[in-house]
């Protein structure tokens, strides 16, 4: 993507009533505008609020807002550039019930309240494999917390992953440390029973995997207080 088009996608973001592009010092160092309040100053309602983490391209987001109209859907990701299309569809499609957030992963539990949030979707992670690495894994013992702390107490979490590293890696933190484990599965495609939304919706990149006969995994959990 050329330097122009970056630049048009950050001015668009910048006035698209569905996309929250906070300063790093407006979490950190101040109590944020939204915090406790996204489903009443954010969405205008009080449904149920889902999020999906590293949203990319907002593909997910989308989907799953399409399928489920009594949720609020919110993609996060530091790229803005990268969600600008899922939040200009989601504004030319009249979808209110979809949202962006600019922001660092690990600030969630700065920008979401205890108990604020219904469920979480994280979707084709960089699997973080190197060890040094090991504290960016979107699923690591330290983030768990961070989602049980914004988490409702029957909130659930999704992981769909390319990563048959990140897929055991996972399983193998859920069990050790004594999780409800509700769903899992290391090829989906294979698997008659896996959910529809599992299944029927695909990104552009899980396209590519799915060309290369990579197997996609997928995890549906509950963090036990």
């Amino acid at each position: 993507m050329g330097s122009k088009n970056k630049l048009k996608r950050f001015q668009d973001n910048e006035v698209f009533q569905n996309v929250i592009q906070p300063l790093r010092s407006e979490i950190v160092d101040e109590e944020f505008q939204f915090k406790g309040k996204w489903k009443r100053d954010f969405f205008k309602n009080d449904k149920p609020l889902i999020l999906e983490l590293g949203c990319g391209k907002g593909e997910y987001t989308l989907g799953l807002a399409e399928r489920n109209k009594d949720c609020n859907y919110l993609g996060i990701d530091i790229k803005g550039a990268r969600f600008w299309k899922g939040a200009k569809t989601a504004l030319e499609d009249d979808m209110p019930n979809v949202g962006f957030l600019r922001t660092q992963i690990e600030l969630v539990d700065q920008v979401f309240a205890e108990g604020e949030v219904d469920g979480i979707w994280i979707t084709f992670p960089d699997p973080q494999i190197k060890w040094k690495r090991t504290k960016h894994r979107m699923t690591n013992p330290e983030f768990l917390k961070k989602y049980k702390h914004i988490l409702t107490k029957e909130g659930v979490i999704h992981l769909k992953t390319d990563s048959e590293f990140m897929h055991g890696y996972t399983l193998g933190i859920l069990e050790g440390l004594g999780h409800d484990i509700l769903y899992a599965h290391h090829n989906i495609y294979v698997n008659h029973e896996a959910p529809e939304e599992v299944v029927g919706i695909q990104t552009f990149y899980e396209q590519q995997y799915l060309d290369k006969n990579k197997s996609i995994t997928y995890l549906k959990f509950r963090l036990k207080p």
